[in-house]
């Protein structure tokens, strides 16, 4: 369970943390070469800068590189105990949870601890800010309990700022929903949610519909999973988020030249680098019989650093297969 409860922190929505909405932009946008050239340069003419030390950090986790995940820890320590902000512990506790995911049975627990520390001390710091304590009530949820694993504690987090916060409420409320399997409650709260103009809300939200529209997909409701993207769409025109529900509601429906003319929309949308688009087209190229186009759009599955370790093995499988 500890793996799996990592893996999902790993691909945990982006906060807004970063002060330059380029920056943001970048990020958002899954745009981490063009995020890291800036940060390093920031970084190079003032070291000790936190903001450059945060967005490398969480570069790094985008792009699961070990070797800057490593390099990240020193400048965000400095920050976390020299200068303490929310945005360093969070940003140390995503540094921690994606090592955690590749690290041996004796290293796990160590760094498991490490992350919920992490995230406890970002919202001590700035009790305001979504991200860290979605991140903590997230960790709560799907860790097991030896590993602070605790329902009770997640859905503390969410009443603690039910009267100044009641839209992150609403929102940390799906999240104990969905991890219970409850998708009616979950989608009730999500009804309820108006994010107005906080684009942290409206990302966060965005995403909670696609973790529903991805749970009518396994339970092989494709009308409710297409109405979800279909809002999802309506909502935010110009994100690949709704095109790709769509897609994966086309593929799950026998309709692979849908599914992929919705792929090729996606790419040149926003976020769509954080999709994995191309594993998608494989699925559909392969149910077209089209080998060749197969082979090329799943290997370069493998080649992608994001590609998710089920979406990896389930791409080899299907290499094997087209061979």
């Amino acid at each position: 369970m500890l793996p799996l409860a990592l893996a999902l922190l790993a691909g945990a929505a982006q906060a807004d943390l970063l002060q330059d909405p380029q920056w943001q932009a970048w990020l958002d946008a899954g745009r981490t070469a063009e995020l890291s050239r800036a940060a390093q340069a920031q970084m190079k003419a003032r070291p000790d800068d936190d903001q450059a030390a945060v967005a490398l950090a969480l570069v790094a986790v985008d792009d699961n590189d070990a070797a800057r995940l490593e390099a990240a820890i020193a400048p965000l320590q400095a920050c976390a105990d020299k200068r303490p902000q929310a945005a360093c512990s969070y940003a140390l506790g995503r540094i921690y949870g994606q090592q955690a995911m590749s690290a041996s049975v004796f290293k796990m627990p160590g760094l498991a601890s490490k992350t919920k520390d992490q995230f406890v001390k970002a919202v001590q710091l700035d009790p305001q800010l979504y991200e860290a304590r979605s991140a903590l009530a997230q960790f709560y949820l799907i860790a097991p309990g030896f590993a602070g694993g605790s329902e009770a504690k997640a859905r503390e987090l969410a009443s603690e700022v039910q009267s100044r916060q009641p839209e992150q409420a609403r929102l940390l409320r799906f999240l104990v929903a969905a991890q219970a399997k409850d998708w009616a409650g979950a989608e009730r709260e999500l009804q309820a949610v108006k994010p107005g103009d906080d684009r942290t809300l409206q990302r966060e939200l965005r995403n909670g519909w696609m973790r529903l529209g991805a749970e009518f997909i396994e339970q092989k409701s494709l009308p409710q999973a297409r109405g979800v993207f279909e809002r999802v769409q309506r909502e935010h025109p110009q994100h690949a988020a709704g095109p790709y529900g769509l897609a994966r509601v086309a593929l799950d429906g026998h309709q692979p030249d849908e599914a992929l003319r919705l792929l090729e929309r996606c790419r040149s949308l926003e976020g769509a680098d954080r999709y994995p688009l191309d594993y998608r087209a494989g699925q559909a190229l392969q149910a077209k019989g089209d080998k060749a186009a197969a082979r090329a759009a799943l290997e370069r599955v493998l080649q992608n650093k994001r590609s998710s370790p089920r979406v990896v093995e389930d791409a080899k499988k299907r290499l094997a297969e087209l061979a």
